[in-house]
């Protein structure tokens, strides 16, 4: 279990994290890295007429990273870090770690349907959000809470996330297939003050650093035209 104020704080512990990451990775088992340019989904719903909200909870590792990135996206209204997919009620974060809660650190994106599309916000979500070939873990984190996955809140998410799977695995646009869990959205808690905004006002935790800010970069890099 990681510790915010200790295995998360400490540059010792972060590096030792970094060197296991990196050996993990030399066996096969690390991170894989997707074909460019990263495809737009073929299904997906037109940009509506009138503004509007809509929300999808989206889980892909240590929250902060997936926060970081979706607050930088053009037509986000807000992204707030916290737990869901799981069996209790009312979670935190000590619970959650021990990964018995069945719940993942997942992010509660709420954009605006007229200024983007659920499609691209799937794009964004698999091509430098996070790693979608990894089972229950995302870089140096291991465990059922770092799984990937889209929590839906329509039918609509639903058929869009399951289509554009199906149509990254066919082109192989990563080497290994995707394993997300897409599953309909049950409950969402917002996790503790200290986890919000968390690589905004922590951009030199060396946890930051290593595995969260070259997201930020990929995504102002790969695009530049969605990023805010």
């Amino acid at each position: 279990m990681r510790s915010p104020f200790i295995g998360r704080g400490l540059a010792l512990l972060c590096i030792v994290a970094f060197f296991t990451w990196t050996a993990v990775r030399s066996i096969g088992a690390g991170p894989a890295s997707p074909k460019l340019p990263f495809p737009k989904a073929d299904v997906d719903s037109p940009l509506a007429e009138a503004k509007g909200q809509e929300t999808v909870v989206l889980a892909g590792g240590c929250f902060w990273g997936v926060q970081g990135v979706f607050e930088h996206l053009k037509g986000v209204h807000s992204a707030v870090s916290g737990y869901a997919g799981g069996h209790i009620e009312s979670p935190g974060y000590e619970t959650v770690s021990t990964g018995l809660t069945g719940h993942a650190e997942s992010v509660n994106v709420t954009f605006d349907p007229s200024q983007v599309s659920f499609g691209t916000i799937l794009m964004v979500y698999f091509s430098v959000a996070h790693d979608p070939t990894q089972l229950n873990r995302q870089g140096p984190d291991t465990g059922s809470q770092y799984r990937s996955a889209i929590f839906y809140s329509n039918d609509k998410q639903k058929d869009i996330a399951i289509a554009y799977v199906k149509q990254l695995d066919a082109a192989q646009v990563y080497p290994r297939k995707i394993v997300t869990q897409i599953a309909p959205l049950k409950a969402f808690y917002r996790a503790e003050e200290y986890h919000q905004d968390y690589l905004t006002n922590h951009p030199n935790d060396p946890y930051i650093v290593y595995n969260d800010l070259p997201k930020i970069s990929n995504f102002k890099k790969n695009f530049p035209q969605l990023y805010q």
